[in-house]
């Protein structure tokens, strides 16, 4: 799995694996980046701390940096 991000504003970027799936939001939160993973029930309805990368929910950053994100949430 590869791991890219989209710039929804300059605090949140969403993550999507190499599927197109959205599995969750980088999230600028007191200078720190934050992950927040993204589930989906069956009905599509967002479950927030759920999803392939439930693990690494809350996992922090101190830059945004792509590879970095790569290597720190596929490490599991």
């Amino acid at each position: 799995m590869t791991l890219t991000l989209s710039r929804l504003n300059d605090d949140v970027f969403c993550v999507i694996d190499n599927h197109g799936l959205h599995v969750g939001n980088l999230k600028r939160i007191n200078g720190l980046w934050k992950f927040k993973a993204i589930g989906y029930d069956s009905n599509g309805d967002i479950m927030p701390g759920w999803g392939p990368l439930t693990e690494r929910h809350n996992t922090t950053f101190n830059t945004l940096d792509e590879n970095l994100v790569n290597t720190k949430l596929l490490s599991l």
